[in-house]
């Protein structure tokens, strides 16, 4: 596990960027796995003005999201659909044939994880982006998620729809449901890049730097990947050593 810890936020989507951007030039037609949430915004902010500035093409690249509410329409501007688009896929040149995101029908949810479990056995991605929850959670992976988990649907804890609901007008209107690609297939990706920063993210970033690896911590299986690169700011880490 590599760690770049970068002075704040800005730094650290300009180094994730830079990653991917790189990656994008070298294999035009690679396959990407996509976060939502706050941690990625920064870095989607740098490859949409990588790609006005002529520097890359996203003609040819794949995209694979890691999860999505369930019981949202796709319309809905707390969707995760909603958010990609807004967020990235409207200001590039991606083919949206090209863009996959789950999505969890109530009348199908059984059938609409094996259809995405599906997809993904037979993608490969490349570089898997992440974010962390503060319970350690990638994707929608709550504590007690087993390692070996391919895409379900999660009942989310708590804490989770609490840290979210800042999306939302209240906490009655966040979801209670996710479906998410599954912790097994997000350790199948070649490389994997997690952003961890700000202050509430502190905590998390101690535990994922102790190297204790266990379910409770769901980002702990990381230390079992071969290559994870880690991007971090001052006080994301500010914990740590501490």
């Amino acid at each position: 596990m590599k760690i770049i810890r970068c002075k704040n936020y800005e730094e650290a989507s300009k180094v994730a960027g830079e990653i991917i951007s790189a990656s994008i030039k070298t294999k035009p037609d690679i396959v990407l796995g996509l976060a939502t949430g706050s941690s990625p915004i920064g870095t989607y902010k740098n490859l949409i003005q990588d790609y006005e500035n002529n520097n890359i093409s996203f003609k040819n690249v794949k995209t694979y999201n890691l999860d999505e509410y369930v019981g949202l329409d796709r319309q809905s501007p707390q969707s995760y659909y909603y958010f990609m688009n807004e967020n990235l896929f409207d200001h590039i040149d991606i083919n949206k044939e090209n863009v996959h995101i789950p999505y969890a029908q109530a009348n199908a949810l059984e059938e609409s994880c094996k259809k995405y479990s599906e997809a993904l056995e037979k993608a490969v991605v490349d570089i898997q982006l992440l974010g962390i929850g503060a319970n350690g959670h990638i994707g929608f992976n709550e504590p007690k998620t087993p390692f070996e988990q391919k895409t379900f649907i999660v009942n989310l804890t708590e804490k989770t729809r609490e840290d979210n609901k800042r999306f939302f007008s209240s906490i009655d209107e966040v979801p209670t449901k996710a479906i998410t690609m599954g912790i097994a297939e997000i350790m199948k990706a070649k490389k994997i890049i997690l952003i961890a920063t700000g202050k509430g993210k502190a905590e998390a970033v101690k535990r994922l730097l102790s190297k204790e690896i266990t379910t409770d911590f769901p980002a702990s299986a990381l230390h079992l990947h071969q290559d994870v690169v880690v991007i971090t700011d001052e006080e994301a880490m500010s914990l740590v050593n501490s």
